[in-house]
């Protein structure tokens, strides 16, 4: 298959953006970015690159004229339908309507909005239960990876896209209209998976508007529990989160964003953290694994279970974020892990992203951000910490994508073992930190110095595939997360028998506590000069990123060679 250059057209370079971009690059391709700032700096940008292809994983905005009037160099939406699905909330829709099958859908950008004809498509199941996230970033981001595939050997082979033509049986989607407010509403009184449901269809943007605690607040973040009471009423706080009553049982609500006066914004935080002082009457319930390790709580973002040597501690925080508070119970309960008769200890994470390193919102609604970044930092060391100095042998499983510190804490155990298809952003840079986490211990003991300054200075995602090749991770597991579940605690169980962990074993043994230990001092004396004292405008970049500010332009490092040669000529 020949080379292409191929220009990735997004509205932000998230999650499914990397993954197209880190799949194209695999592929022996060459793309380069282009973020959607205005139309004209766009078209400038597309139409003087010499790109083959435009390829738009995920675009908010609508393709100008100028670009899909070309039919020479195609631009291809990736489009999260079936065939025939237009519109801006199909996954929403698809979740609220709890159909069975979904899929993904490659069409060309013309006119009118999703109604090109069709380069490729992709189908699969539709579980119940699912957020939007969960979703999007699971069996959407992987039936996209196969329509972008197949596209670009369309497009190498010559082979016209199929016209979008409606009175084909085969073509079951049909335009829907942009989901609101109303169509997402509940009644506390309604019944406890209806509202999770409509809480899930909504997960990461927009949220539900519902009225709690005398407030107007958008919910997210739902799980199920049997206590009843009156509809509406705030029953206990457990950690961050509050169980609300409805019309059966109740839920758990992890996070809140309060409803903005006019000209006002507000984000979404811990919903203890935004109710405060309204629950000072409600009861508390404070278990942890601590006080009671295997107790059966529906709700449980850390939870413990024990098979054969090997203890199992599982941490779910909201979107990856890791609060200085939920820093501290992780090490609780990671020092009551520690002290289990067992000889491997293997932690995971849950159903999201394995974590993403400190929490920035919660930093960003602080009295004083600098200072309680300063305090997130170090305990999210702490729990570095603990995994460093474990009599155990640690083993990680990154069941989900990670960034910055999230993925140095992955590196803090001894053995690293990831879900096929993850992301991993091993940097801080573009945040203005110099980071912690041990990073300068723990990512040089897996790729060595220079690749290690390579990583964190390029600050480009790295694939499960290429983290393998360099020695950040030992194995990659099954892409479902079911079945890499099991897959990990099967291999948890293998490693202290496997002749392949021997270095691994010995290694630990040899550990240089006092190295650790300065290189711990010596990244948090950098860090201090970021986040106190704000050297490197973590403040400024801390607050656009909770408030979501649109990017002024493609940063450099995204952009390929030959797309930068061409802006060169452009400006000769």
């Amino acid at each position: 298959m020949r080379s292409l250059k191929i220009i990735v057209l997004a509205s932000a370079f998230n999650g499914l953006t990397q993954r197209a971009w880190l799949e194209l690059c695999q592929a022996g391709h060459v793309p380069s970015v282009v973020l959607f700032t205005n139309e004209d700096a766009v078209c400038e940008q597309i139409e003087h690159s010499g790109a083959d292809l435009v390829i738009c994983p995920f675009l908010k905005d609508r393709v100008p004229q100028q670009l899909w009037s070309n039919r020479q160099r195609p631009v291809v939406i990736i489009h999260p339908g079936i065939v025939g699905d237009r519109g801006a909330s199909a996954l929403d829709w698809a979740i609220t309507n709890e159909l069975e099958r979904w899929g993904v859908t490659a069409l060309q950008a013309v006119e009118e909005m999703d109604a090109g004809p069709v380069w490729a498509t992709c189908e699969f199941n539709l579980p119940q239960g699912l957020r939007k996230s969960e979703l999007y970033n699971g069996r959407v981001s992987d039936a996209a990876m196969r329509c972008i595939r197949e596209v670009v050997e369309k497009f190498i082979a010559g082979t016209a896209p199929v016209p979008l033509d409606y009175n084909l049986p085969t073509v079951r989607g049909r335009l829907q209209p942009n989901m609101t407010q109303a169509d997402r509403t509940f009644s506390w009184h309604d019944c406890a998976r209806f509202i999770k449901r409509c809480i899930d269809a909504a997960d990461g943007q927009p949220g539900v508007l519902a009225s709690l605690a005398g407030g107007q607040y958008y919910v997210y973040d739902a799980h199920l529990d049997t206590r009843s009471g009156m509809p509406g009423q705030i029953l206990a706080v457990h950690d961050d989160a509050v169980l609300v009553a409805v019309g059966d049982r109740s839920l758990w609500i992890g996070s809140l964003r309060r409803k903005p006066l006019p000209g006002e914004e507000t984000f979404k935080r811990p919903a203890r953290h935004v109710l405060g002082d309204q629950l000072r009457e409600v009861p508390v319930l404070d278990w942890s694994i601590a006080s009671q390790p295997f107790n059966v709580e529906a709700y449980q973002p850390i939870r413990y279970r024990e098979s054969g040597l090997v203890g199992e501690l599982t941490f779910e925080f909201y979107n990856g974020a890791m609060s200085t508070e939920q820093c501290q119970r992780l090490v609780q309960a990671l020092q009551w892990a520690k002290a289990r008769d067992t000889q491997v200890l293997l932690i995971k994470g849950g159903r999201g992203s394995f974590s993403n390193g400190v929490h920035l919102n919660v930093i960003q609604a602080a009295a004083v951000p600098g200072l309680e970044a300063w305090a997130n930092i170090q305990a999210i060391d702490d729990v570095c910490q603990e995994l460093l100095e474990a009599r155990q042998l640690v083993v990680c499983g990154l069941t989900g994508s990670a960034g910055a510190g999230g993925v140095m804490l992955g590196l803090a155990a001894d053995i690293v073992l990831a879900r096929e298809g993850i992301v991993l952003n091993p940097h801080y840079r573009t945040m203005g930190l110099y980071g912690s986490e041990y990073w300068t211990y723990s990512l040089p003991r897996a790729v060595g110095q220079a690749m290690a300054e390579k990583l964190t200075e390029d600050c480009l995602p790295v694939s499960t595939r290429q983290a393998l090749h360099m020695g950040m991770v030992q194995e990659i597991g099954p892409r479902c997360p079911d079945e890499f579940s099991l897959w990990l605690l099967q291999r948890a169980n293998g490693v202290l028998s496997d002749p392949a962990y021997a270095a691994v074993r010995e290694r630990k043994l040899l550990q240089d506590d006092q190295l650790v230990q300065h290189c711990r001092n010596a990244e948090l004396q950098a860090m201090e000069q970021d986040m106190v004292h704000n050297r490197k405008q973590f403040a400024e970049k801390c607050r656009n990123f909770v408030f979501k500010r649109k990017a002024c332009g493609t940063p450099q490092r995204l952009v390929a060679d030959w797309a930068r040669v061409q802006e060169v000529d452009l400006a000769v």
